[in-house]
């Protein structure tokens, strides 16, 4: 957690200013990005030595402009955590307005590869390099109200299992965090009171990340990736092999 460089997509808030606030702590420097100037403003004033920058991940340009301005201002840039995401309840039989489901997958799964695949070839330059992606325990244990949501997380958890794969003979490390339910605004505010508490979930991911683990559940979440995680292992592992 200490010396590093850390850019963190969504955190202004949630889970990703949690795992910033903690990075700055150890002694790290953290960037974090946002679509709201006011919400990065209210982490900065939070928290001074914070570096911040307004950027829709949901755009492709926006994305480029981004890992092109990182890694000028930070050229130690090591870490990167794909954390950005929204979350929306819905009926696929009463879509109406495909450009707010488009923006769902866009900001939860193209922007998590897209960030990745411009910034891995500068991270593995540099020393003890890591790329975190935050997916959620929906991604093995789907809800029906949410259902673009549920697959972007699938699809990212898979993402991440062949890009820890094809880096494997590399430093760079490949983590998945895979958080349950939190108490965050997520969806919308209220929607997750139910959720265990930010604090307490940021703490456990952080102890684990110190230990190594690169992919950490809690909770309900950790339930249902230790549930599937050996099938899956066994399975890509017997794919891959062949290749």
């Amino acid at each position: 957690m200490a010396s590093n460089t850390v850019l963190i997509t969504g955190g202004a808030s949630g889970i990703g200013l949690a795992l910033a606030e903690r990075f700055l702590r150890a002694g790290s420097e953290v960037i974090v990005c946002g679509r709201r100037e006011d919400k990065l403003r209210e982490a900065q004033r939070a928290h001074p030595a914070l570096h911040t920058r307004v950027c829709d991940v949901a755009k492709a340009e926006e994305r480029v402009a981004l890992a092109s301005w990182v890694k000028s201002a930070f050229p130690r840039l090591n870490v990167l955590v794909n954390n950005a995401g929204i979350q929306r309840r819905l009926k696929l039989s009463d879509i109406e307005d495909w450009e707010a489901s488009q923006q769902e997958l866009a900001i939860n799964l193209e922007a998590p590869i897209h960030l990745s695949a411009l910034l891995v070839p500068h991270l593995l330059q540099q020393p003890r390099p890591a790329l975190l992606n935050v997916t959620s325990g929906l991604a093995f244990a789907p809800l029906a109200f949410t259902p673009i949501y549920c697959a972007t997380k699938a699809a990212l958890h898979s993402f991440t299992l062949s890009l820890r794969h094809q880096l494997a003979d590399t430093a760079l490390q490949v983590i998945e965090i895979v958080p349950p339910a939190v108490n965050t605004d997520l969806g919308g505010p209220g929607l997750h009171t139910f959720g265990v508490p930010l604090d307490e979930f940021a703490d456990a991911i952080v102890e684990r990340l110190r230990q190594g683990e690169r992919e950490i559940g809690y909770g309900t979440a950790e339930k249902a990736r230790r549930a599937s995680r050996d099938e899956l292992d066994e399975a890509f592992q017997r794919m891959n092999s062949r290749r």
